[in-house]
Order: structure tokens, then sequence, then C-alpha cells
């Protein structure tokens, strides 16, 4: 799922990794923590299982994170808010990589079951789940969630884990563009399911959470047929990537970053028309690299897009 940072607090940076906290993750907790009233001694439990919650998708974000950078990609931000947290990968154009980098997240928490089983059962053994009974239940309730947030993530409604995942399957048969438009389609019909069991469970939650990932899916479905569009436009004879040495496409299908209207990057110049504004860098549409728009030059052999 995609968010920004705008309103959030940065706590801290690990491994090169920024960590934001949104701020209405305080006035959801608070909520959430006044709610499991009477399930501990005392309300300080209540507020480390919520902190236990906080940590456990930080765990999640940070295996999307740090696979991201092992196949090559980028990532550098993580932010947390009440509907879980967002870890900003930029994985390299491949299915394998894509799939890595998603993938890795969901195993994050496989692992950690039964490393729980094990600090529960040695409770247990010790003696310790009769003397300090309130750290037993936060461990059963840290494999509750961490099981919850598995299961969850791995419906496969896009853009959830499960969603991308799939997506990244597909893109092996068929392709990136198809591959898209088929997980956002599927994804749309899986929000029809949440929708309805919003209305059964009655769950305020399930139904905010039915509608970001509605918008999402439709974003997705944009975006993939704008990607079927790109791979069937007409390319420029004569120039191609620095990086990928693939000739770029004739037609407005860059996005300015300051206006948000599309445009020839090569019929204007690296200047958005709309706005004026001037780009040091042309992006490859097709491996997301690029460089100076004079790098751009037939100093290899150009070669036409391949849908992967």
């Amino acid at each position: 799922m995609t968010a920004t940072n705008q309103g959030s607090i940065r706590l801290f940076r690990f491994s090169g990794i920024d960590v934001f906290l949104h701020w209405s993750w305080f006035l959801v907790a608070l909520y959430e923590i006044n709610q499991r009233a009477g399930r501990y001694t005392s309300l300080t439990w209540n507020v480390l299982e919520y902190l236990v919650l906080f940590c456990l998708v930080l765990l999640h974000e940070f295996g999307h994170s740090l696979a991201c950078r092992q196949v090559g990609g980028h990532a550098n931000r993580i932010v947390l808010w009440p509907l879980g947290g967002v870890a900003f990968v930029d994985p390299p154009d491949r299915p394998g990589a894509t799939l890595w980098s998603i993938a890795a997240g969901p195993l994050v928490n496989v692992v950690l079951i039964p490393v729980l089983l094990l600090l529960g059962r040695l409770m247990v053994l010790s003696g310790a789940a009769r003397t300090v009974p309130d750290a037993f239940i936060l461990i059963a309730v840290m494999l509750q969630i961490n099981v919850g947030l598995l299961v969850f993530n791995l419906l496969p409604i896009y853009p959830l884990d499960g969603g991308q995942i799939l997506r990244s399957l597909l893109w092996f048969v068929l392709g990136r563009a198809r591959s898209l438009v088929a997980a956002a389609v599927i994804g749309i019909a899986g929000v029809g399911v949440l929708v309805l069991l919003a209305v059964v469970k009655q769950s305020v939650w399930i139904g905010i959470m039915a509608g970001f990932i509605l918008l999402h899916c439709w974003a997705g479905l944009r975006y993939g047929l704008h990607l079927a569009r790109l791979a069937k436009a007409p390319r420029r004879a004569g120039l191609a990537c620095p990086a990928c040495h693939t000739a770029p496409p004739a037609g407005t299908f860059w996005t300015c970053a300051r206006c948000g209207k599309r445009f020839d990057m090569f019929e204007t110049q690296a200047v958005c028309p709309h706005c004026g504004a001037m780009f040091v860098i042309t992006r490859c549409l097709d491996c997301g690299n690029g460089g100076s728009i004079g790098t751009w030059n037939p100093s290899t052999q150009v070669t036409a897009p391949q849908e992967q």
C-alpha cells in the first residue's frame, strides 16, 4: 500500500531506513488500549500489547525493505499508521525481484510463529505462566496478532501483500502490464467480499480498509492500462536509455512532478510545457533508470522494449 510521511513523526533511522509514525496512530492507540481494559491486571500490559502490534508491523515492513535492497532496489522509508505500515520499496523492474521484495514481509511473520510458540512453551515449563500470567497472556496475544497479520496480508487482494505476490507470479506468464490489470481486477472483486464482511460484522474498520483498498485497486488498474499503452507505443529511433539501451516511447507518457500533467519528455527537451518545470534526469519508463537528456543517444545498439 502507499502512503506519505506527511503528518508523521520521524522516530529513528536503522540501516539507512527512516521510520516515521503518523500522528493519528496515537488517537487510535488510546481508543484501542481503553477497549482492551480488563484483559490484564494492569493497564500497563494493555499499552505493551499495542506496542507489540507496532513492533510486529515494523518487523514486517523491514522484511520488505531489506529484501528489496538485497535484489538491488531502493528502500529508505517506512511509515507506520493506524491501518498498518508502508515500506516504500522500489525493486528492479523484474518479476523475481518484485516477488522477493513483497514475499519477505510475510516470511518475517512466518519465522516469528515458532519463536513465539517456543517462548510460550518455555514459560509453561518454567512455571512463569502461573507466576506472571500477564506476560503469558501477552505472548499468546502476540502469537494471535502475528498470525492475524500474516493471514490478512496474504489475502489475494491488491495492494495487500497477497495481491502483489499474485501479481508478481502472473508477471512471469502475462507480462508487466496485464499482470497488474489482472491483479487489480481480482482485488476489486475482493473488496466486494470485504464490504459484505464489514456489513455482517458491523465493523467500521473493515469498511474503511475496503474503501482504502478499492482506491488503490483502481489506481493499479489505471496504471496497468497505462503500461499496456506504453508497450504498444511507437519508439523514437536514434535515442536509447543510457542504462538499458531501450528506445524511449513517442508520446505523452511522462508525468510532471510539479503540475501532475503528462507530456513528451523528448519533444519538449525535458521541460514541462504546462508549468515550465525543468527535469535534470529523464527517467526511462522501461527500466526506471535514465540520465540527463543529453545522455540518451545510440552509443550502443538500440533495442525495443520486451514485455517482461
